[in-house]
């Protein structure tokens, strides 16, 4: 693994309004890792994706891909970074009136760089890779929760990015094909030596997939290391997420102290 992070969210707030999602966020993202960052629903994590991705501009701080400030790119550098990353959103995101094919083709198209038998070969390769040959010609609506998370991942794959962004990509999937996807996901990611970070708040997806781990609560970085850090992590916090109990300083109520800040 790099020394030199691959992406690092540096010293980052991002707030609407009044409400701060992310305050004083620190990430360094390695090359070949897999990153999952934990947290509860609505606690920033599909934000920081976004960020990564120059969709959002953070309120202070900077955020680096490599040399690049990605708040500061123009619209042509951005699209030009943003080749570089696949994404899998949390709920496939295909596009329902075209085909299988033409999904995983699009992103292709769009650079005009790729001739037509070269994309069908790629479209051929990824599809395979994640057990989905023979399904070109299908529509989005003919295919599973767990078929389309599949598409989805092969989509990702077309551009032969170096870093992979997942958006809960275990969400409205039962746990068999969760566990399909979990090892999708390592055995992608191991073959193609893509980094990859992982939102989730699935625990058991979150220790399988995890070489490390990060967790957000109240808009900051309270725990991040190895996942063995996290089973015998001593934050009550993260202790109460990990384990899923239901007594613990996430589900108290917050005193009029708390609420006043």
């Amino acid at each position: 693994m790099s020394e030199t992070p691959l992406v690092h969210v540096d010293n980052v707030v991002l707030s609407f309004g009044d409400k701060t999602v992310l305050d004083g966020v620190d990430l360094k993202i390695f090359g070949g890792e897999r990153l999952v960052i934990l947290g509860q629903s609505g606690s920033g994590k599909s934000t920081m994706l976004r960020l990564i991705l120059g969709i959002l501009k953070p309120t202070s701080g900077v955020v680096r891909y490599r040399h690049l400030q990605v708040q500061k790119l123009s619209r042509s550098k951005l699209n030009a970074l943003r080749r570089r990353i696949g994404m899998v959103y949390q709920y496939s995101a295909l596009i329902s009136s075209m085909t299988v094919r033409q999904n995983l083709a699009l992103p292709v198209e769009e650079l005009g760089r790729r001739s037509h038998a070269e994309i069908n070969q790629l479209i051929k390769e990824n599809l395979e890779a994640v057990g989905m040959s023979g399904t070109e010609e299908k529509m989005p609506s003919e295919l599973s929760g767990g078929m389309r998370k599949r598409v989805s991942l092969a989509r990702a794959l077309m551009m032969q990015p170096e870093l992979i962004l997942f958006d809960e990509p275990s969400a409205g999937l039962d746990p068999v094909i969760s566990s399909v996807i979990d090892e999708l996901i390592i055995g992608l990611t191991d073959k193609t030596k893509a980094t990859s970070v992982i939102v989730t708040h699935e625990m058991e997806s979150a220790f399988k997939i995890a070489t490390r781990m990060a967790m957000l609560y109240r808009g900051k970085i309270i725990e991040n290391g190895a996942p063995e850090l996290f089973r015998a992590s001593k934050n009550p916090v993260v202790h109460q997420f990990v384990t899923g109990t239901a007594e613990g300083p996430i589900t108290e109520i917050p005193s009029h102290a708390d609420t006043a800040q």
